[in-house]
């Protein structure tokens, strides 16, 4: 069944429970560990896009959703971010710890299949998602089969699964696959992930490619975006992370054209 969309009411998201607030914890702590698991899927910028969109989906929930299915699902995001190590755990500690990373991806693994089994629906497709993305550091290419099947639907999850078979294929080298992708997500109304992080994940296969203009062309609109973004009341705001950095690489591969992007001045209360 369809996720409601949030109450544009809201000036932010309000957490239903105590369990919900903590999730959010337990999110951050798993992306956390997923981004020093290698380029693949959760690239240093991605993996705070990732963080960001799975919260969301979180508190997109409807009223009706199984406390007992997402508390499976916090269970098996514990075990995904257990600790590494060779260390053992004090007397007494109930922390679960792994030897290597390919333990923790296996339990991990192994526990989302157990929500997608007992809950499915919304709580086990985003199981799905998160099992596909733990089972790359062990089986790339089974990985790429789920987030293939799941990318066929058109919810968020689909389109972020979409995003990272986008990075598997980058990261095989396929890099027409790969931009295909990043372009079938920039083309969607609401891609999930922001436009702007797609089109700089293209510019970057087109630096591998030798392919310069074409990389500087989407650099050049990325930072010229982003330095001419105004807030609400019309005033002009900071350069984006993602418009800064574009504009660094612009400056690599065409210095004079880079010239002609002024970042903002940075505001000053009345009176100074």
């Amino acid at each position: 069944m369809p996720e409601p969309p949030p109450n544009s009411d809201d000036p932010k998201p309000q957490f239903r429970d105590h369990f919900q607030k903590d999730f959010g914890k337990k999110v951050e702590g798993f992306v956390g560990k997923l981004e020093g698991s290698g380029r693949t899927i959760l690239y240093a910028a991605g993996a705070a896009v990732i963080l960001g969109i799975i919260v969301l989906l979180i508190y997109r929930w409807n009223d009706s959703s199984n406390q007992a299915a997402q508390a499976a699902l916090g269970h098996a995001i514990d075990i995904s971010q257990s600790r590494v190590t060779d260390v053992p755990v004090p007397a007494g500690s109930t922390e679960t710890v792994f030897k290597t990373e390919k333990e923790r991806a296996e339990a991990a693994i192994a526990a989302f299949t157990d929500v997608v089994n007992k809950y499915g629906g919304s709580v086990g497709e985003k199981a799905s998602y998160l099992s596909a993305v733990n089972k790359v550091a062990i089986d790339r290419e089974a990985a790429a089969g789920e987030l293939q099947t799941l990318s066929q639907n058109s919810d968020a999850v689909g389109k972020l699964a979409k995003f990272a078979l986008a990075q598997i294929r980058e990261g095989h080298g396929k890099y027409d696959e790969a931009i295909a992708l990043y372009t079938e997500l920039a083309a969607m109304d609401d891609p999930v992930v922001a436009k702007d992080t797609l089109n700089s994940y293209i510019a970057a296969i087109y630096e591998k490619q030798g392919k310069t203009k074409e990389a500087a062309d989407i650099y050049y609109k990325i930072a010229k975006d982003a330095s001419q973004a105004k807030d609400a009341e019309g005033k002009a705001i900071p350069m984006s992370m993602t418009g800064a950095d574009a504009k660094t690489k612009l400056e690599k591969l065409d210095p004079e054209r880079a010239k002609e992007i002024q970042e903002p001045l940075p505001a000053f209360p009345a009176g100074l």
